[in-house]
Formats: structure tokens, C-alpha cells, sequence
């Protein structure tokens, strides 16, 4: 009986190393594999601001610098392991916040945390030459550097090299097709409206500016056809610090102001300094009641698709609602 005991446990022992060897050499080849998946993988080169970049397969783990970069790559169902916060927001826009929550935060635009992007070891990185030409060297040293030009009007360009960075050219293409898609519908919904002339105004801390057409919202509004007062008809970004004196040169046909309130309440105050102005009161726009506050992240800040198809709604809403 005691050699039958003893050749059960002799059976036991050898059936242990046999499962642990056989588990040790699934995970091996397991591994191996993976390696060799990841060897297999093609590289692609792309061309960009600051040069060019030569990324191995599709990029998992993401940092973007820009916050229109940050919507672009969600709108591609890409969630970036890291992300420069938004302007507004604790640390993201709203409309954005709940995609996320498992993005660590790298900074601002314009103060970037490059130690916080090493630490989370990404396999590509976008930025922007307008924010971070002086720190291309050190973020191309930590992985695959793709940067845009510049901001504010080009975001559609932007988009067009984020999707090719990513390896999601056609999931981009797709995205813009729905965007376009959206613009022509609605351009034919608004007709004769159109032929408004929208005039635009921003309230920051300190300074108000009249905004043109290379804006993020000059854009939009370009896309859909509407008119522009011939003093905002221009292909330039915006005209600043206006002085009270300039205010007769927001007139339009509608006007749509936003504020960058960072959360001093300064440039609401300034808001609100203005709109009570007798000059801005006897504006024609303003008698005529076609005066439309609309949010400053949709409008300007967030720069990016998704705000892109908010503001339509926002336009859809305000012109065909009545």
C-alpha cells in the first residue's frame, strides 16, 4: 500500500512539471509571437512641419499636444494615453470629459510636461510647431514625432495628418465625409439665410477682438456659405484689442459673441461692460434683437470635429428653429 501511495505522489510530481513546462513554453511561443507580430508589422513614413517620422504598425499608446488634436483622435475611436488638459474645464471640456478618464493629463499647449509624456512610454506622439517647436527635439527623442503647422483655421488639414499618423486614413476620411455631409445638408436646410452677414465677437481677459475668417468658426461659417460684414471678410485670424470706438464694426445682418472665461470673472465682466454700452446699443443687429451669445469652448477653444458638429447644431438651432 505504501508503494502504491508512493507511486501516486512520484505521478503527481511529474504531472506538476509537465503542466508548469508546457505553460512555461505556451507563454514562450505566446510571446514570441507577439514579438514576432510586432517585427512583422510595416513601418510608414510621414511628412510633417518639422520633417518627417517613420512609425512601426498602428500606434496604441498616443499623447497629443493639441486640444483639436485631442477631438480628432476620439472622433477616430483612438483614446490618447495622454493628453495636454483642455483650456477650460477640470482638466477636460465637457463635451469631452467622459472619453477621458483614462487619459493622463501632459501639460497644457503651452507648457508641456515632457517628463509626464516619457513616463508613459508612447509609440507616437502629435504636436504642433505653432505651440512646441522648441521642445520637437526632446519629444522625437522619446518616441515617433508628428507635428502640424498651425492652428486655428487649418483644422481639417490637421485632421487629414492625424488620421495618415495613426495608421486610420479611412476611418479619417469617413469622418470628414459625415462632417461634409452635415454642411451640405444644412446648407441647403438655411437657403436664402446664407446671405446674412455674421458678424462674430469675442470677450477674453483684457481684450476683445472682432474675428475673421481663418478662424475655427470663420471656417465653419465659410463652409456653410454664409456672408461676412466686409470689414470681417478677410483671410486673416482676427482683429484685436479693439477699442470701444471700433464697436459700429460689429454690425451684421446676426451677431454671435462668445467669452473665454477662465474663471476670475474678468472677462465676463468685460462682457457685460460692453453689451451695455450706448454704442453697442444703437448697432442695427442689436435692434433688431439678432444678438446670440454662444459658447466660447464650441465656437473657438476646442478647435477640433466634435466641436465642429456641435456648433452646426448650434446654428441649425438658432436659424430654423422659428
Amino acid at each position: 500500500m505504501k508503494g502504491f501511495k508512493r507511486i501516486l505522489t512520484l505521478f503527481s510530481i511529474v504531472a506538476i512539471f509537465l503542466l508548469a513546462a508546457c505553460g512555461s513554453t505556451e507563454e514562450k511561443t505566446s510571446k514570441n509571437n507577439t514579438q514576432s507580430n510586432k517585427a512583422d508589422e510595416k513601418s510608414y513614413t510621414i511628412k510633417h512641419a518639422m520633417g518627417s517620422a517613420t512609425i512601426k504598425g498602428t500606434p496604441e499608446r498616443v499623447v497629443i499636444l493639441t486640444n483639436e488634436g485631442t477631438e480628432a483622435l476620439l472622433a477616430m475611436d483612438v483614446t490618447p494615453v495622454g493628453a495636454v488638459q483642455s483650456w477650460t474645464g477640470n482638466p477636460w471640456y465637457e463635451h469631452i470629459a467622459d472619453k477621458l478618464k483614462d487619459t493622463k493629463v501632459v501639460g497644457t499647449e503651452s507648457e508641456v510636461n515632457v517628463e509626464a509624456i516619457a513616463a508613459l512610454k508612447p509609440d507616437l506622439i502629435i504636436g504642433n510647431k505653432m505651440r512646441q517647436e522648441k521642445i520637437y527635439e526632446q519629444l522625437s527623442a522619446i518616441a515617433p514625432t508628428v507635428f502640424a503647422e498651425t492652428l486655428r483655421g487649418d483644422w481639417k488639414e490637421n485632421f487629414k495628418l492625424y488620421a495618415k499618423a495613426i495608421n486610420k486614413e479611412d476611418k479619417g476620411n469617413e469622418v470628414l465625409q459625415n462632417y461634409d455631409g452635415r454642411i451640405a445638408d444644412l446648407k441647403e436646410k438655411l437657403g436664402d439665410k446664407t446671405k446674412l452677414k455674421v458678424s462674430m465677437v469675442r470677450f477674453m481677459t483684457g481684450d476683445v477682438r472682432i474675428y475673421h475668417k481663418d478662424t475655427f468658426s470663420g471656417i465653419i461659417l465659410n463652409d456653410l456659405g454664409f456672408d461676412r460684414p466686409e470689414n470681417q471678410n478677410v483671410d486673416d485670424f482676427a482683429e484685436k484689442n479693439v477699442t470701444k470706438e471700433r464697436i459700429p464694426a460689429m454690425d451684421g445682418d446676426i451677431l454671435f459673441y462668445f467669452t473665454y472665461d477662465t474663471g476670475d470673472g474678468e472677462a465676463s465682466s468685460l462682457e457685460k461692460e460692453w453689451l451695455a454700452d450706448p454704442l453697442f446699443n444703437n448697432l442695427g443687429v442689436v435692434k433688431k434683437g439678432n444678438v446670440h451669445k454662444v459658447s466660447d469652448t464650441i465656437w473657438n477653444t476646442a478647435g477640433g470635429v466634435l466641436a465642429a458638429n456641435l456648433m452646426l447644431d448650434d446654428i441649425e438651432n438658432i436659424f430654423l428653429s422659428k
